[in-house]
């Protein structure tokens, strides 16, 4: 890439590359025929063992041509899914900085008064206004959310060896298109790591929003690692889904059933990747969020076309927070045991987590109206020491303590309810 005088790399540039890399593809499809194609349809391990039969020039050629590709496709490392992202990122950013620029500005005056139904005058769109809103708001919104994630995500690079001594981030999905938005980022090396926590989100997270997402899972690999600093600690932060946007949407299970064999394929992935990097399959938490813990009590029924029996999720502890039901009655039907299923709720009576919880009873997310803090749900009901549905990961916190001691297997160290 040739950057300007100034030797800044602008967004123009980045358009320009990537314009340059199509023409690049296409003059390069004979190269690229020779080399063996990853697997149609084909599951984590395929995708693994396609990679790992690839001459590093090829998977060079690979990452650069098509970078969107590879950074989705699990069971590839999280070395080569982040070296994809980081220039899918580059350039989505500046395609979408250069997009919003071209937006004309949003018209001064807004309404106007008509005479309306029993002629009280009302107020209307201008028409001037009108033509701008419909064709431009939306999509202005859009881009400005997408942006504020893409800050977020630079963000978190930006730290890592900073004053917080957070390790090196992977970026193992990312696309702004998609719905609102995915992002799917990591503290830490899972391929290596000793002890793994996927962590979803619920309702309203979006990519704008993944920030605060993501100085959560900060805040997890720091008490976790705090804990046991002996071991390597990955934690992930797994927006892979259409998330609810609103408390009404999150009445339904719907959303998370769609996220369902996603979440699954992500998890199975990531298995893929640690056993081929590490030859063993290593300690993996699965941490749910309010709506976030529906979403891996379906993914425990889902199946995918590589795998239609499905089975239990590749995963060894399931902790869910906030949670509003898991679409099963019981911590055993979750498939890993009611011993490794643990739940957290926050406040007393009345609160907003109460609310969501007894919400998400009412609305049926519980098999046969149970929810993960019913003592008959079986699971291991935790203190967690906070009054707010989003106060699991403030600092200082035994929901924070609790959480970490799961994820590094230290049970003995786990406060109970």
């Amino acid at each position: 890439m040739k950057a300007d005088d100034d030797l800044n790399v602008s967004d123009k540039d980045w358009i320009d590359a990537d314009k340059d890399t199509a023409g690049v593809r296409s003059g390069a499809k004979d190269y690229l025929d020779h080399i063996k194609h990853p697997p149609e349809d084909g599951g984590p391990k395929e995708n693994a063992e396609w990679w790992k039969g690839l001459s590093q020039d090829e998977k060079d050629a690979y990452i650069a041509l098509h970078p969107k590709a590879v950074g989705g496709m699990n069971g590839l490392p999280a070395v080569a899914r982040d070296e994809a992202n980081r220039t899918h990122l580059d350039v989505m950013r500046a395609k979408y900085q250069e997009e919003l620029k071209a937006i004309p500005e949003e018209p001064l005056v807004k309404y106007k008064t008509i005479p309306g139904s029993g002629g009280y005058p009302v107020q209307v769109f201008t028409d001037e206004y009108a033509k701008w809103y419909y064709k431009y708001n939306d999509r202005r919104d859009h881009l400005n959310a997408a942006l504020d994630g893409m800050k977020a995500i630079q963000e978190r690079f930006d730290e890592t060896g900073g004053k917080k001594h957070i390790p090196e981030a992977y970026l193992l999905g990312f696309d702004p298109e998609k719905n609102d938005g995915r992002v799917i980022m990591a503290t830490g090396n899972p391929d290596t790591a000793d002890h793994t926590a996927v962590y979803v989100p619920g309702t309203k997270t979006h990519i704008g929003s993944i920030g605060g997402d993501l100085d959560r899972g900060e805040r997890l690999w720091a008490e976790s690692n705090k804990l046991n600093p002996n071991s390597e600690v990955s934690t992930i932060t797994w927006l892979g889904y259409d998330a609810p946007d609103a408390i009404p949407d999150a009445r339904h299970d719907k959303y998370a059933a769609a996220a369902a064999p996603h979440l699954r394929q992500f998890l199975d992935g990531n298995r893929a990747a640690h056993e081929e990097a590490s030859g063993n399959h290593g300690h993996t938490t699965l941490i749910g969020h309010s709506y976030g813990s529906t979403v891996i009590g379906d993914a425990t029924k889902s199946h995918t076309s590589y795998d239609p029996h499905g089975g239990a999720l590749p995963v060894d502890d399931i902790f869910a927070a906030g949670s509003p039901g898991m679409q099963v009655g019981h911590a055993s039907d979750l498939g890993i045991g009611s011993d490794h299923v643990w739940a957290m709720g926050a406040g007393g009576a009345w609160g907003d987590d109460w609310w969501v919880r007894e919400g998400g009873r009412k609305a049926g997310l519980g098999g046969d109206g149970r929810i993960p803090t019913d003592p008959e749900f079986g699971a291991h009901i935790v203190k967690s020491g906070v009054e707010g549905h989003g106060d699991y990961w403030d600092d200082e916190t035994t929901a924070l303590r609790n959480q970490a001691a799961v994820i590094t297997g230290s049970y003995d160290r786990v406060q109970y309810d």
